[in-house]
């Protein structure tokens, strides 16, 4: 069976033009790696998420803060306990009872160093959730076009064919038209999920952030107590 018999897809992508063929692999090596982000980012923020829901149930308990500090440096994995690590390192690094005697420019001083280094652990801790998104968002924004790119070549040599052969029949059109779709086929492909997840794993970076500055608000209020006894 020849390839104006066979509508087969491997058929198509076999006798198709060596540029379609490039598109279409270079099209599902994108999709190929933007699964293997998607599933990598599933599961850690999936860890992420158990890890930040223990240690907010452990800094709720009502626990000594020295040993939350402890715990959280040898579980410094989640952005949670790396906000709460660079606040009490900041905070260690004082001596808090001259602060506390020297009147409210001190306290100030310390809460907006405090608040630094809370916004810096977040910074870093989003900046770490959000590797690999660039990458979908590259696949979701220019596969389409790539695929179409690949059908407009596609139908361009169809139509060079046909001209040549001075043939119009369906038997002989058909099958180019469809090698040439298949690239925006595939294209579509590859965007569609990596659009998709990358929305998702947008929306629970930002969950993430939020709890994470949640948290910072929380922490300051109790250490504020403590510097205005």
């Amino acid at each position: 069976m020849d390839k104006f018999t066979s509508f087969s897809l491997i058929n198509l992508i076999a006798h198709a033009d060596i540029i379609v063929q490039s598109v279409m692999l270079l099209l599902v090596a994108a999709s190929l790696w933007s699964w293997a982000i998607v599933f990598d980012k599933l599961i850690k923020f999936r860890i992420l998420k158990t890890r930040s829901d223990r240690f907010e149930e452990l800094f709720e308990s009502g626990e000594v803060l020295e040993e939350i500090y402890n715990i959280a440096k040898e579980e410094d994995n989640h952005p949670l306990a790396r906000v709460f690590v660079n606040c009490i390192t900041e905070w260690k690094s004082n001596s808090i009872k001259q602060i506390i005697a020297s009147g409210a420019d001190k306290k100030s001083s310390l809460k907006e160093r405090l608040i630094n280094s809370m916004q810096v652990a977040v910074s870093q801790s989003m900046h770490k959730m959000e590797s690999g998104l660039n990458f979908l968002a590259i696949v979701g924004s220019s596969a389409p076009f790539i695929g179409l790119f690949g059908t407009v070549w596609g139908i361009m040599t169809s139509f060079q064919g046909i001209a040549a052969s001075k043939n119009t029949s369906l038997a002989v059109v058909a099958p180019g038209i469809a090698e040439a779709l298949l690239a925006t086929a595939i294209g579509l492909f590859a965007a569609i999920p990596a659009v998709f997840f990358y929305n998702i794993f947008s929306a629970k970076i930002n969950h993430f952030a939020e709890r994470a500055n949640n948290f910072s608000i929380q922490l300051l209020n109790l250490l504020s107590k403590e510097l205005d006894r």
